[in-house]
């Protein structure tokens, strides 16, 4: 039977993790190390200089869950480096309150820990559901698990990961799956100041929550405006091929100036 570690960045407590769990106990032998606490927008990032505490803690359905002080990516990180004593098949992130699309990606914990998955080799998928309130996370974890089979079938290509976001509406009003790319996030950001009682300034970053070009069709924004789920392969490799060339024109190499 296939290992399958399950993580997020919503919370050991977080419903979409366990659904996500219990969906995928069908599919292989479950391990969930999530974060002990919400640690959203925590990007891909490495705990290097303090140290990582894990604790057990038990699911609703009696299993046995790890809950981790660090980020996403750490989670994943442990039970590669040695916390579980066989590498994962699969690393499966989520199931997020929240889309992850578009620059999204950049911040996300969800896609942190697939990130993190897919450094060390292992297939991986980020997932989310298109709420920030009360959603039913049924539906979005039995296509998680569809996909999950379908990976471990017929695996992914190196440095590739799949990014699936899952419309916030009853089952029977999903109006299929479509692989997408990524498309354009317009965040609504606002810098509050504010003081302390000492006077002392300080900053919250806020605003309204992001919206999205839902014109710009085969993309993650359009397929979710359509009820459909958005399925996108990510690319590890973020260089910009076709500007190679003009960059080379800048003389800026060593033997050029």
């Amino acid at each position: 039977m296939k290992n399958i570690l399950v993580s997020n960045d919503d919370g050991i407590n977080s419903p979409g993790l366990f659904r996500l769990k219990q969906a995928l106990d069908s599919v292989g032998e479950v391990t969930v190390i999530a974060t002990d606490r919400e640690r959203t927008a925590s990007g891909h990032t490495k705990t290097m200089h303090k140290p990582l505490r894990i604790k057990e803690v038990q699911f609703p359905d009696g299993s046995l869950a790890y809950s981790s002080s660090g980020a996403t990516s750490d989670c994943v990180a442990l039970a590669v480096l040695g916390f579980l004593p066989r590498l994962p098949d699969l690393v499966v992130s989520g199931i997020n309150f929240g889309a992850n699309v578009g620059h999204d990606i950049t911040y996300s914990g969800t896609l942190a820990a697939a990130f993190e998955g897919t450094v060390s080799g292992i297939p991986s998928i980020a997932a989310s559901l298109d709420t920030y309130e009360e959603g039913d996370f049924r539906s979005a974890a039995r296509f998680v698990a569809h996909l999950a089979q379908e990976v471990m079938a017929r695996g992914l290509p190196p440095n590739v990961l799949l990014n699936v976001n899952v419309p916030n509406v009853p089952e029977d009003e999903i109006a299929g799956v479509e692989i997408t790319k990524l498309g354009r996030r317009l965040y609504r950001d606002q810098l509050i100041k504010r003081q302390d009682p000492r006077g002392r300034d300080y900053y919250w970053i806020g605003g309204e929550r992001p919206t999205g070009v839902a014109e710009d069709e085969g993309t993650d924004i359009w397929a979710l405006a359509g009820k459909r789920i958005s399925v996108t392969p990510i690319h590890l490799d973020l260089t910009d091929h076709s500007f190679i060339k003009e960059l080379r024109s800048w003389k800026i190499c060593t033997e050029e100036r």
